[in-house]
């Protein structure tokens, strides 16, 4: 590995959050993530319980585990508060570390701040760390830019580039985001990294966690 080079291992959080995988490939995305130690592992709300066992907050030694993030509201937001809230709560509840939340898009898209505001500072007000999913790649900049400042208005601490199930991230748009946020907030690029050197270009642009689910290959590419 090139020394000057980051060490990518420690910025990633593994994702498996295809919805027709069942438990043994979040069992197997846990034990990559103590294995290769990456700094988190992120699933649906429903396998938090799952991956929560795989992942003892104290790992051996005393040492600890990546850290355990689930999705809520995952793809698209577009679920009632009471809902969101309800799986958020969910989610702690089964031993969640972070939230990765969607937020609504549609308030967002009708200029309304106040509801956008009010879902997001509902699940923020649970405690644990949330990171709100911002879809870059989809918002014009007006857009954008009040995403960033109602997320932190409403106590995200951090924003996270795309679901990645759209294009891949690229390194403008963490540049982008990365502006807006400036020293407030950390930025987590997920979507379609494919490659040590598009992985090194993210972190590069102003990213502090990669999340992905090629992560076992991006740190061997790393290391070979």
């Amino acid at each position: 590995m090139n020394r000057e080079q980051p060490d990518l291992a420690p910025l990633i959080e593994q994702a498996q959050l295809d919805p027709h995988r069942g438990q043994e490939a979040v069992q197997r995305c846990c034990e990559e993530a103590r294995h290769y130690g990456f700094a988190g592992v992120c699933v649906a709300s429903r396998w938090v319980d799952t991956a929560r066992r795989q992942l003892p907050r104290e790992g051996r030694g005393g040492g600890r585990c990546p850290q355990l993030v689930s999705v809520v509201g995952f793809p698209f937001g577009a679920v009632p508060p009471a809902v969101k809230r309800g799986e958020a709560e969910a989610a702690a509840a089964a031993g969640a570390d972070a939230l990765d939340v969607v937020p609504d898009f549609g308030a967002l898209a009708d200029g309304d701040s106040g509801t956008l505001l009010a879902d997001l500072a509902a699940i923020c007000e649970l405690g644990l760390p949330v990171r709100v999913i911002v879809e870059v790649a989809r918002l014009d900049p007006a857009q954008l830019a009040l995403l960033v400042e109602v997320s932190l208005d409403a106590g995200a601490r951090c924003l996270k580039s795309g679901c990645g199930f759209g294009p891949p991230v690229c390194a403008s748009q963490i540049s982008q985001l990365r502006e807006l946020v400036g020293s407030r907030a950390g930025v987590k690029a997920s979507g379609g990294i494919a490659s040590t050197e598009h992985a090194l270009s993210l972190v590069e642009a102003g990213a502090t966690l990669l999340g992905t689910s090629r992560g076992v290959a991006l740190v061997q590419g790393q290391r070979a």
